[in-house]
């Protein structure tokens, strides 16, 4: 008996310094600074890509575009989708443009519309949480059918009355074209009244991120308590029941003078070893790109520098905030593209930078062009 309680208390003890050295091991400058590389040293494009004033046909009165998030359809390699919102005073709607070349988007639609009256998302829809087939950092962004339909997580809101306007909520939704969504629960999957919600999210709940691993479904979201926003994990195994993460929140605010105020919205891809996350900081002011890195989806950490800071567009586009980022790679020409929300002098738009300096496809043309006819004029000198 004696033995027994002897090996039970050591078996305690050493699972409880497993479950401290797990939740203490922090990630070194060094590693930080290595794992960041690969995302610096951008190229601005000079102007929204989606407009401050994208002038949707019947939807004119949106203004003001944010949360870009892009996709492609499966079978078609030759165009992008982007979602993203507006404002038209009351509440948001979602949208979608598609691109051939991801610097120019047109033919702007309706994604996802205001909810049914007294519904938790009358107030507007947020779309931009897909279920992609690959979350590889530079894997093609192409949307996963499960049981026939396309999936995302979504914020919500329930009243008409303006920006944000608390409490937010967050649903599911599917499509069976990838360009129309519905509701695929009429109740929230996360809520500021769920018995599991904790004192950090009791004020407001925001945008998801969805990432599948090994069977298992991983929100990461961002939520408000007061005017402090921090980032938590909820998991489902049939993205219509979630269960919140014990060690919310797992991004805290305060990693350093970047992220005093807001660390929100999280976007979260596979990267070789480990996973790199994208997420914003706010001090109060300023909004900046900032990144933080795992090995395991709940034990993260936040490099104190940003990786893209306001006012990095010397146009003035993002002089006030750079936030809410879409990363897209294209093995085309071995770029990365970054959309997000660039709030500046040209208002609240969608900016873009990338890891390569991109011409305009006219350019290209151009100098193909040029250098075709001096090829044929030094073969006629030649002759």
């Amino acid at each position: 008996m004696k033995n027994t309680i002897v090996l039970a208390i050591s078996l305690t003890l050493v699972c409880g310094l497993r479950g401290l050295q797990a939740a203490e091991v922090a990630i070194d400058a060094a590693t930080l600074a290595k794992w960041s590389a690969p995302y610096q040293n951008w190229h601005y494009q000079p102007d929204h890509v989606i407009s401050a004033t994208p002038n949707i046909p019947g939807y004119e009165s949106f203004t003001g575009t944010d949360v870009p998030n892009v996709y492609q359809l499966p079978g078609n390699t030759n165009k992008w989708y982007m979602s993203y919102i507006a404002f038209n005073g009351k509440g948001y709607n979602s949208f979608v443009s598609e691109s051939t070349d991801l610097l120019h988007w047109s033919n702007a639609k309706l994604a996802m519309g205001f909810g049914q009256p007294g519904s938790f998302d009358y107030g507007g829809t947020v779309l931009g949480a897909y279920l992609y087939k690959s979350y590889d950092i530079k894997a093609a962004r192409t949307l996963k059918s499960v049981n026939g339909k396309y999936w995302t997580l979504y914020g919500a809101y329930p009243y008409q009355t303006g920006y944000e306007a608390r409490p937010g909520y967050e649903g599911v939704a599917t499509s069976s074209n990838g360009l129309s969504w519905q509701q695929a629960k009429s109740a929230p999957i996360l809520s500021v009244y769920d018995k599991d919600c904790g004192a950090w999210e009791k004020s407001c709940i925001y945008q998801p991120w969805l990432v599948e691993d090994n069977g298992t479904y991983y929100n990461f979201y961002n939520a408000a308590n007061g005017g402090i926003e921090q980032m938590g994990i909820a998991t489902s195994t049939d993205l219509l029941n979630w269960t919140r993460y014990a060690g919310n929140p797992v991004i805290h605010n305060g990693n350093s003078s970047h992220d005093s105020f807001l660390a929100s919205d999280a976007k979260v891809f596979r990267d070789g070893d480990h996973w790199t996350m994208f997420y914003f900081g706010c001090d109060g002011q300023d909004a900046d790109i900032m990144t933080a890195f795992s090995t395991d989806l709940l034990h993260w950490t936040a490099n104190p520098t940003p990786l893209y800071a306001a006012g990095g567009n010397s146009s003035g586009l993002d002089s006030s905030f750079a936030h809410k980022i879409s990363l897209v790679y294209n093995s085309r020409n071995d770029t990365y593209y970054m959309y997000y929300c660039a709030v500046g002098d040209e208002g609240r738009g969608i900016g873009l930078i990338t890891s390569r300096e991109v011409p305009e496809p006219g350019t290209l043309t151009l100098l193909a062009v040029g250098l075709v006819s001096l090829l044929a004029y030094s073969w006629r000198k030649r002759k």
